[in-house]
């Protein structure tokens, strides 16, 4: 890497007066944290995981720890040592919440791999990130031995792993440092291999006191997480954040919307994060709010996909649970803006439905944000450019991707490929939202045209269902846009269909219109 990419990089791992290394956080790394709450709160439940079938089991702190000493000293006996990588492919279990904090105690590098990727693309996350053991468990391992991974990485099957007879007295011969890498997240793309995000201890622990500032999560308050941990949501926002406060993670293998409202109940749960497709399934249920007490439940945390005004005032509407969207990516750690969870009900209705896209909120206290034009320049309050971020939660940089580091840090910002704006409230607070993906802009006779914008139009209109809408080559305008359009009523009239064609083009002009029912 060249000697300005590098010092781009430090500027976008810096924000306001605070250089990268004003620590925000006084902990040295991750094993502190987890050992004051060993000694402080020992017989504090820190984690209960409930399988696919609601089978249940919990950890306190001390039960927690020990597991995660046993479990560090296994790796050190198989040559598992600072800056070593640490592979996953599993499904959510607490064993992997395990790994993460034996990893994290011995300074070793987990890298999660979604066990949904292709077999090309396993293969090739193991072999780029260096990776010298992997766990899974029996469900996955004939698909990694068909992914004809390196000989030399060693499988460690935990369906087949005892605990038992393991030394749970760590003493590491080293120590271990906030910079120090633990987390490489390979971003999963349409084209082309996966770049790899690495994070480090202090980026985990920096968003991880900025998210539980904000949401107000402190002492033995409960958080939920229902989505796949081996995605920076799930890993960050609920397992690392709880671990920073020291509350209680209650950690499920997967959703099940039957299930949902009731475990918030059951366990008491405060915060739980989700992604707007959850949203959808749930609105589409015979869920009701009110057949359960959540009088414990603040908020739902919903981010890490596009999020219409219409889906959240519907479950807002129906589910009387306030929804404190957000904004981040792998290569923030996670989040990096979120709606103030003390708004009115008047100022959240009016950010969240009043612009043509549900806000994403302001700025988090470990970075800030501006929307910059393709020349670096800052963009004033309704003006369309690129989103950038810089600070303490800011990557270290994409693994051995020279290029791609040149150009995500050029300007001394981290450049995030994503469109927005933002809008000033009373009290000069931006209040950012987001368009879509610069690069799946339509470009269409040279004006830019956002497929969110024309899905939120489409997904007003009383008749349809679902739309979405994409751009496809044209000899005159260069693209033209088209949309898939599900009607709510497939079987409606010729009349019924030509006045939604109508009503959808005086709002959106130029679309083409493609309605899933017809032939």
């Amino acid at each position: 890497m060249d000697e300005i990419t590098k010092i781009n990089i430090l500027k976008a791992q810096s924000f306001g007066e605070l250089s990268a290394t004003d620590y925000l956080v006084n902990c040295r790394n991750m094993l502190e944290i987890l050992s004051e709450h060993i000694s402080d709160k020992p017989d504090k439940y820190y984690i209960t995981f409930y399988d696919d079938k609601s089978n249940s089991v919990s950890l306190t702190y001390k039960e927690f720890g020990i597991k995660v000493f046993q479990l560090a000293n296994f790796l050190l006996q198989n040559g598992i040592t600072k800056g070593d990588r640490a592979a996953t492919f599993s499904h959510n279990h607490i064993d992997t919440v395990i790994l993460y904090f034996a990893c994290w105690a011995i300074g070793a590098v987990v890298v999660p791999i979604n066990v949904s990727e292709e077999s090309n693309r396993v293969k090739y996350i193991l072999e780029n990130s260096t990776a010298k053991i992997i766990f899974t468990r029996k469900d996955y391992v004939d698909k990694l031995n068909k992914s004809e991974i390196p000989n030399e990485i060693l499988i460690i099957d935990f369906d087949k792993f005892s605990f038992d007879n393991l030394n749970d007295k760590l003493n590491l011969e080293y120590s271990v440092s906030k910079e120090d890498e633990c987390l490489i997240v390979y971003t999963s793309g349409t084209t082309g291999n996966p770049k790899g995000v690495v994070l480090t201890q202090y980026n985990l622990m920096a968003d991880a006191f900025a998210i539980s500032n904000w949401h107000e999560l402190h002492n033995d308050d409960v958080m939920m997480c229902v989505l796949p941990i081996h995605h920076v949501n799930g890993t960050v926002v609920t397992i690392m954040t709880t671990m920073f406060y020291g509350g209680k993670l209650i950690l499920n293998q997967k959703f099940q919307t039957e299930n949902f409202l009731k475990r918030l109940q059951d366990e008491n749960v405060k915060v739980v994060s989700v992604v707007p497709t959850l949203l959808q399934f749930l609105l589409h249920s015979d869920e009701e709010s009110k057949n359960y007490d959540l009088k414990n439940f603040s908020h739902i945390i919903c981010g890490a996909g596009p999020l219409t005004c219409e889906i959240a005032k519907n479950f807002e509407d129906r589910f009387n649970l306030r929804i404190a969207h957000g904004y981040g990516l792998s290569e923030t750690t996670c989040y990096s803006c979120f709606i103030p969870i003390n708004l009115s009900k008047e100022e959240h209705h009016r950010w969240q439905n009043e612009f043509g896209f549900p806000s994403i909120g302001i700025p988090i206290e470990c970075n800030e944000m501006e929307i910059q034009n393709d020349k670096g320049e800052t963009l004033a309050e309704n003006e369309k450019g690129e989103i950038v971020i810089r600070g303490h939660n800011v990557m270290k940089y994409y693994f051995d991707n020279d290029e791609v580091n040149r150009k995500t840090f050029e300007f001394g910002w981290f450049r995030s490929g994503d469109e927005g704006f933002y809008k000033p409230d009373h009290k000069g607070n931006k209040y950012f939202f987001i368009t879509g993906r610069i690069k799946e802009l339509i470009i269409r006779g040279a004006v830019n045209i956002s497929p969110l914008e024309i899905d939120e139009v489409l997904s007003g209109i009383d008749c349809v269902d679902s739309a979405i809408a994409v751009g496809f080559e044209n000899d005159w305008y260069g693209e033209e846009v088209g949309a898939l359009v599900k009607l709510k009523n497939p079987e409606s009239t010729d009349t019924e269909k030509e006045n939604y064609k109508k009503k959808s083009s005086s709002t959106a002009k130029s679309i083409c219109l493609f309605s899933s029912h017809q032939k």
